[in-house]
């Protein structure tokens, strides 16, 4: 097949993308498959588009790892001056439009909130993950929650709050803030006291116009990928200095991992039941992860779904698979069958 894997763009997280791309890149390529590793904003500007997918060029070879911190968004924006007129770059579109099926490598804004699976139907294009609806739905970690309250998925107490808008609520201390639409835990703080609560909430609002303040819960983390519907096995996230932020994310040896993890056989049920009934109420498709917390009392908090999870090196979707006997390639060959099955139903 001919298969396009879209990565980079311009939100906090586009090494991480670009750090998925070149690993998917590299497993469809082994595969079989006739591969393009495409930055969805820089595009490619040569002229000869029709004969992309027969050139033998390493793609992905330019492409290094994920630093300590998110890159500087407005150095990228300036290599396209003409962006806010057209989101995607030179030919991006012509060339997604011959492949098989667009792999997505996005993450964050104008990659997992919608937009481009909307444009992508309307143009008859073939992409993994789920669809434009729910990416836009989860998203936004505010209407997330609101959906976990009404079908009765466990999550932190909390308030959303919009930027100049007056607080007539507040979370007690210890408490997580964020920004409403975001990932990688990028403008996420946790705030002990009256300063660093301010000093979070500007954190927040550097990346979001809304934000989200939570109850903080102490106790164990766990992620739980869901494939097709179906729960993989739970892994257990323990950074080993502060909490699960984008350095311990995405830099080797920050953080020990534990899969399948180290449950009671009832919590563990527990923890797949809710991931899969999450996947369902939110109406997701394909593939996607599902954040939770565990208390010192065992009670469970599902944080968040995750529509397009990392496939890094360090990523948790690709090692929860592994725990089942999925390899990285297998896993990636994988969610383009279940996009191709989906196309044709």
């Amino acid at each position: 097949m001919n298969i396009v894997v879209l990565a980079g763009g311009i939100s906090t997280e586009r090494d991480v993308s670009l750090a998925s791309g070149k690993m998917i890149y590299n497993a469809v390529k082994k595969k079989g498959h006739n591969a393009i590793l495409l930055d969805v904003f820089l595009g490619y500007e040569g002229e000869d588009t029709a004969h992309l997918f027969e050139l033998e060029e390493d793609w992905a070879a330019q492409i290094s790892g994920v630093g300590e911190t998110s890159p500087d968004i407005e150095q990228i924006k300036a290599l396209r001056p003409d962006w806010k007129k057209n989101f995607f770059g030179p030919n991006v579109v012509t060339i997604c439009q011959q492949a098989d099926v667009v792999f997505m490598a996005l993450h964050g804004e104008n990659g997992e909130n919608g937009k481009i699976q909307a444009y992508f139907d309307l143009m008859g294009i073939t992409y993994t993950g789920t669809d434009y609806v729910s990416s836009a739905i989860c998203m936004d970690k505010g209407i997330t929650k609101d959906l976990f309250v009404k079908y009765g998925i466990p999550a932190p107490k909390g308030i959303r709050i919009k930027k100049g808008e007056k607080e007539t609520e507040r979370v007690p201390f210890p408490c997580i803030v964020k920004a409403s639409c975001g990932g990688s835990s990028v403008g996420v703080t946790i705030a002990e006291e009256e300063a660093g609560y301010e000093r979070a909430k500007a954190e927040g609002y550097k990346y979001d116009d809304e934000i989200i303040i939570e109850q903080y819960i102490e106790g164990r983390e766990f992620s739980v990928g869901v494939l097709d519907g179906k729960a993989l096995p739970i892994i257990e996230i323990a950074p080993l200095c502060g909490f699960y932020d984008y350095k311990n994310k995405y830099q080797a040896g920050s953080t020990v991992e534990t899969c399948p993890a180290k449950l009671p056989p009832e919590k563990t049920d527990e923890m797949q039941h809710y991931a899969e009934e999450a996947f369902r109420i939110l109406r997701l498709k394909n593939y996607a992860r599902m954040d939770f917390m565990m208390g010192k009392d065992g009670a469970v908090y599902c944080l968040e779904a995750n529509t397009l999870p990392g496939m890094t090196p360090t990523s948790l979707l690709p090692q929860e698979a592994a725990a089942i006997g999925l390899s990285f390639e297998d896993l990636c060959e994988r969610l383009i069958e279940i996009s191709l099955r989906d196309k044709d139903q």
